[in-house]
């Protein structure tokens, strides 16, 4: 019965330190370290495959979460079109009213003023939404999350992206660990059973 509690322990033991290894592993080394005798070169996963993991990030970022139209279409809603077209129209009012001639009658001012207040109450909200759809057109083609996230990740130091990642995946990390310890429990069992009864 030892034996079986002994080769249990062992077991646990491999299995937990084996699973520490393999997650220091997806990011250690960050530089490549060179095996002299078998010629093979050593390196993390992530540092190994930082391009491909930052072009697949950014891509999903901007086809799966996150566009340009989303983030053009929150910039100006419909309060803010309302705001916008007050705006407007005070600051059209207000240089219509001081470059207009002092000999024009009040009453024409007045007509003229209301006119052209109607006019900017029924067309700008019309055109703020068609220079909004513009400038969307114009942002989509310029501006390119998928490669903006890419470069910023490629940036990154190594180390950084690694306190990023354990930061996001530390308690899953950690149930890894503790998942080998306990599937190493049960093998180390299980060898120790054979062993005696075979």
């Amino acid at each position: 019965m030892h034996r079986i509690l002994f080769l249990g322990v062992i077991g646990a033991l491999i299995g937990w330190i084996t699973n520490i290894l393999a997650i220091k592993l997806i990011f250690r080394p960050l530089n490549p370290v060179k095996i002299p005798i078998i010629n093979f070169k050593i390196v993390g996963l992530i540092p190994k495959r930082r391009k491909e993991i930052a072009y697949t990030i950014g891509n999903v970022v901007e086809k799966e979460l996150l566009s340009v139209e989303e983030i053009m279409d929150k910039i100006i809603q419909g309060d803010d079109k309302k705001r916008l077209v007050k705006i407007i129209k005070q600051k059209i009012l207000q240089v219509v009213d001081e470059k207009m001639p002092p000999f024009i009658p009040s009453t024409f001012k007045v007509m003229i003023t209301d006119y052209i207040d109607k006019v900017i109450e029924e067309e700008a909200e019309k055109m703020i939404t068609n220079l909004g759809e513009e400038l969307i057109n114009k942002a989509s083609s310029r501006i390119k999350i998928a490669k903006m996230v890419e470069d910023k990740i490629n940036e990154f130091d190594l180390e950084k992206l690694e306190e990023i990642i354990l930061q996001i995946a530390r308690k899953e990390l950690k149930h890894i660990e503790i998942l080998g310890a306990i599937l190493g429990l049960f093998i180390g069992i299980i060898q120790g059973i054979i062993i005696i009864y075979i």
